[in-house]
């Protein structure tokens, strides 16, 4: 499956995947805003067998043809850290 990927500029580390250069027509508008410009980052071929460094590819193809595009966000340690932010974690109790 062809698939294009965008970064989006409002979104540090965001990545729209598409089957289409350019065809955004299945995007909804609140998420293309919420991107700002974006940036095509490169084209690849998608099959079960290819690896990506954050994303599945079956979730990522399935999503395409569902959906009409996927969408890579960072995950919620990795936000923590582009923020500065250090997780929340208990204190070791006392004995």
């Amino acid at each position: 499956m062809k698939t294009v990927i965008y970064k989006g500029h409002k979104k540090q580390d965001s990545y729209l995947y598409l089957e289409q250069e350019d065809d955004f027509s299945r995007v909804p508008e609140i998420l293309l805003t919420s991107l700002g410009q974006l940036e095509l980052v490169m084209t690849i071929e998608l099959n079960q067998d290819k690896k990506l460094a954050q994303a599945d590819a079956v979730r990522v193809m399935a999503s395409l043809t569902e959906d009409g595009f996927y969408l890579q966000m960072p995950s919620e340690s990795e936000r923590l850290a582009l923020s500065g932010k250090k997780p929340v974690s208990n204190p070791i109790p006392s004995l």
